[in-house]
Formats: structure tokens, C-alpha cells, sequence
């Protein structure tokens, strides 16, 4: 195994529409490494230039300038080894209608090269769930069912790595739950999985570790717990027993917001004041504590905070 499943170095692409539109600069000297056998969750907004990345990598656009190596294989001087290495679940439901699941999944292993006798398509198809549905016309299955093939198309070569652009946009939460336990289970197997998605509360219970792209830049990348904690806010929700003073006299560095239901949150940074610190306060106050509970910054925090920041 190579210690990075994907290494990308200085990586641009720029878009040149006819007429007299100016040129999109999707990809500005991108650098970025994914270790193997992890969960990489790769962000950004619409048009960050993620879709371009993956299609440099699944070799469906040409780079402008760069390197790109796939387990270990240089993207130009390997270009059918690097290419092996990688399967792409795509965002788009490209299927042949007249094609069935198991009709499917054999031609595509045969684009690949894979000998008839080494071909998997019974254990990928069970994998999906689609055995009972391996000899119906793929236009007669429903969307999440064709959704699952696409994953299967993916698997047909036994690749290192699997990049799924956007899996479960659209799907309903049994669809969602089998795809997260079928990425798991092919994780814990060995395969790299690098996911896209703009349901960020996946991406943090799912991804080992985290990039995020913005206008053609990566603005950062780290382990995800770490990413999460760069957010050093805390809020502290109070739900009083009986009215709370108009006026109080809280500790410097706490800010306080009055929700609709009642509640009294009070935001702070973790590393200039405690919790105890601010319940003493409260208390202080003469606020009489029903309940209490705590809000922490989430990768939704984070990704706004970022994103937002660059314009």
C-alpha cells in the first residue's frame, strides 16, 4: 500500500468559453494529499472546483498544468494504471435504459479489462441490493435503485480508491443508511473513499479528514475533529424557572442572545472562559436554572466561517 492513495501537486485547469465570455479559472495550483485507506471528505460550494478535480482524476478533463498520481501511478506517464486505480460514482444517473443491472455491471468490467471468469457481478449485486432486480431493464427501476447501480458500476474493477460526487443527494434515509454501511464496510476493507456532498453533518460523522475548496483554492485541510475545534465558540443554553433580569452583568467575552421559547444563551470562547464560570454568573444574576445544555461549533460553523471569509 502507498502511504497517499491520491498526491496532487500545483494542479490548474481553466475553462475557455466561445465567444466572449472571459476564461473560468476553476483550479488555481491546487496541492493536495489523501492518505490511503482513509475517509476523505473533499468540500466546497457550488463551483469551488470540486467536479473539476474529480473528472481531472477520473481522467474525463484534461489538466492545463500539474501532476496527479493515483496509488502511487503518475496520471501522464500511467495513464491506464492510474485510471484502474479509481472508480467514480457520479452525481448524474448515467445509465443505459435498455441495459439490465447485471448487463450493466458486466460491460463495464469488460471497458476495464476484467477477464469474464474474475468478474464479480453476483457479489455486487447483493452488495446493492440489486439481485432480485439483476435482469430488469434499468429504465424500470426507481431512482435510488439506479442510484445503487452506480455504485456498482464503480466497484466492477476492484479499485483503491472510490470517489462518490454527491451519493446520497435526493435518496430517501434507507437508501442513505445501506450506502453508508456499504462505504464502511469497503473502508474497513482497505479502499480510500473520498465523498462530496453538501450535507455537512455526513461529511463530519463520516470523513476521517476534510478539505475545503473555494474558487479554485484549497483554503484548508485537516483531521476532521481538529477542523471542527478551529472554531473556538460555545454557547450556553439556559431555561429559567420564572423571568430573567432585563440587565446582567456577565463576564467580559460573553455574549447573550433571548431565543423565542424562552431560552437565555449565552456564547463564549472555550479558551478565554469556563462553563463553570459563566453558570456562576448566571446564577449570580438570580436566574433561577430549570435546565441547562450546550451548543458546540459544528463543520456547518466552520465551512461558513471559511467560505465566507474569501468572498
Amino acid at each position: 500500500m502507498t502511504r497517499n492513495a491520491i498526491e496532487i501537486q500545483a494542479l490548474r485547469k481553466t475553462y475557455r468559453p466561445a465567444g466572449n465570455q472571459p476564461p473560468k479559472e476553476a483550479l488555481k495550483g491546487v496541492d493536495l494529499a489523501i492518505r490511503a485507506g482513509s475517509i476523505f471528505g473533499l468540500l466546497g460550494p457550488n463551483g469551488a472546483g470540486k467536479s473539476t478535480m474529480i473528472n481531472i482524476l477520473a481522467g474525463l478533463v484534461v489538466k492545463d498544468s500539474g501532476s496527479v498520481r493515483i496509488w502511487g501511478f503518475d496520471q501522464d506517464e500511467n495513464p491506464r494504471q492510474s485510471r484502474a486505480s479509481i472508480g467514480v460514482m457520479p452525481q448524474e444517473l448515467n445509465l443505459d435504459p435498455f441495459f439490465t443491472p447485471r448487463a450493466a455491471l458486466d460491460v463495464q468490467a469488460g471497458l476495464y479489462g476484467v477477464p469474464r471468469a474474475e468478474r464479480q457481478t453476483d457479489r455486487i449485486l447483493e452488495m446493492i441490493g440489486l439481485t432480485d432486480k439483476a435482469d430488469a431493464y434499468a429504465r424500470s427501476l426507481s431512482g435510488g435503485m439506479r442510484r445503487r447501480l452506480l455504485l456498482g458500476k464503480a466497484l466492477v474493477h476492484t479499485p483503491h480508491v472510490l470517489v462518490l460526487d454527491e451519493p446520497t443527494a435526493g435518496v430517501d434515509i434507507e437508501l442513505r443508511q445501506m450506502l453508508w454501511e456499504n462505504v464502511r464496510q469497503l473502508n474497513r476493507d482497505g479502499m480510500t473513499i473520498i465523498l462530496t456532498t453538501h450535507y455537512l453533518e455526513e461529511a463530519q460523522e463520516m470523513c476521517d479528514e476534510i478539505a475545503i475548496i473555494n474558487h479554485g483554492e484549497l483554503i484548508a485541510q485537516d483531521k476532521t475533529e481538529a477542523l471542527v475545534g478551529r472554531i473556538d465558540s460555545k454557547t450556553l443554553v439556559i431555561h429559567p424557572e420564572g423571568a430573567v433580569p432585563a440587565a446582567l452583568d456577565l463576564p467580559q467575552g460573553v455574549s447573550q442572545c433571548r431565543r423565542p421559547d424562552g431560552a437565555l444563551a449565552l456564547t463564549y470562547r472555550r479558551g478565554q472562559i469556563t462553563t463553570g464560570k459563566v453558570l456562576d454568573a448566571a446564577r449570580d444574576a438570580g436566574i433561577a436554572i430549570r435546565d441547562v445544555a450546550t451548543e458546540e461549533a459544528d463543520l456547518e460553523d466552520v465551512f461558513v466561517a471559511l467560505t465566507s471569509s474569501r468572498g
